[in-house]
């Protein structure tokens, strides 16, 4: 079987590395990359081909040949694959409800990594994951360099200057990797999540968790935060708004999966922060945790400057991609036969039954089934 590997423009982050490359060829699949698939990330053409990789320049025949397409993001020509193939990429289902359509039109078994199942089996294949940790640390470099004062405290012949105040809102896998990036950098770091759960991973990390009566949360088997009533977000917003008034530094990452992310600071809370203050809102993607952010775009308000970040992992795009690179290997092995050389692809398995969407020129999946 033949796996294409397109190069994506504008994207720093690849789907294959050169020594995963060497690993599929190893395994019995026939490795096809696009020139230049991994010149963003410093990975040239004959590192790829020294792995047993055929580097080719025609995107379009490649595409149209290969048993099994593996790219970053979701395909721009859905139809110009070889019907019964197979597409692993981020393919956004619940945003791009016309996409899965036309997968299923065009005959290929779709592959959407963001609805791998959080399961132990799963833990090696699950993009978001391994993305959302390094996005984190991301965010906090990011509102270190953006910040007009230092992270740490330090003690001079000048003086003392005190340790900045982080404040993280959400306790996911991004969060607490801002947690440990930020205490790393010598900041003064509290931390707030709608799940009282997470409150000792918090601490562990010497973080301060702040306390909120929501009244019952919880959060999904995907192990989302769940959505919080009206009540319950303007409750949050009350002692948000104290929280995010005294920090130097805040960066939101809270999610509710397949649904538009919670508004949870308001244009008024932000106003509120000391001139040169930071706000990084790591949701503006799926809309926003922060009221007026938008994705990749700097405002100013009142004085603090507000940052919608987009692809943060992009700028660690070199791990980055290594990670999503053994997200990919671990899921195609996962799923290759050894014995007939090709790719088992049964909608029940376990793993593919939680993150195939199209197969057998229909739409499989249960949550998008019923709206075909």
């Amino acid at each position: 079987m033949t796996v294409f590997f397109p190069r994506e423009p504008g994207a720093a982050r690849i789907a294959l590395t050169p020594d995963n490359a060497g690993k599929l060829t190893k395994a019995g699949l026939q490795v096809v990359v696009e020139s230049g698939l991994g010149a963003a990330s410093g990975w040239s053409d004959e590192q790829y081909a020294a792995k047993g990789a055929e580097v080719v320049s025609d995107a379009t025949k490649a595409l149209s040949e290969a048993g099994l397409v593996v790219r970053v993001d979701k395909p721009t020509m859905p139809g110009a694959a070889a019907r019964g193939a197979v597409h692993i990429s981020n393919l956004d289902p619940f945003r791009e409800r016309a996409l899965v359509d036309e997968l299923a039109a065009a005959g290929v078994s779709a592959i959407s990594v963001e609805m791998i199942p959080r399961t132990t089996i799963a833990q090696k294949m699950d993009v978001l994951s391994s993305q959302a940790s390094l996005a984190g640390y991301a965010a906090v470099i990011l509102g270190a360099e953006r910040l007009d004062r230092v992270f740490p405290m330090m003690m001079t012949p000048s003086g003392t200057i005190a340790a900045a105040k982080v404040f993280i809102i959400g306790a996911g896998v991004a969060g607490l990797q801002a947690i440990a990036t930020a205490k790393r950098l010598g900041a003064k770091v509290e931390a707030f999540d709608t799940r009282p759960a997470v409150e000792e991973q918090v601490q562990s990390l010497g973080a301060k968790f702040v306390k909120v009566d929501l009244g019952e949360t919880g959060q999904t088997e995907q192990g989302y935060a769940k959505a919080l009533t009206e009540e319950q977000l303007a409750k949050q917003r009350e002692v948000m708004a104290k929280q995010v008034a005294q920090s130097d530094v805040v960066i939101t990452t809270a999610q509710v999966f397949g649904r538009p992310a919670p508004r949870i600071l308001t244009t008024t809370m932000v106003e509120a922060m000391r001139p040169g203050s930071v706000v990084i809102d790591m949701a503006a993607a799926t809309g926003g945790n922060v009221e007026g952010s938008e994705p990749g775009v700097e405002n100013k308000v009142g004085g603090a400057l507000l940052i919608g970040a987009r692809n943060l992992a992009d700028h660690v795009a070199v791990n980055a991609s290594q990670m999503l690179s053994n997200n990919y290997l671990a899921l195609i092995e996962h799923l290759w036969d050894k014995e007939s050389k090709s790719l088992k692809i049964d909608p029940s398995e376990e793993i593919l039954s939680g993150c195939l969407l199209t197969h057998g020129g229909q739409v499989v999946h249960p949550q998008f089934r019923a709206q075909s």
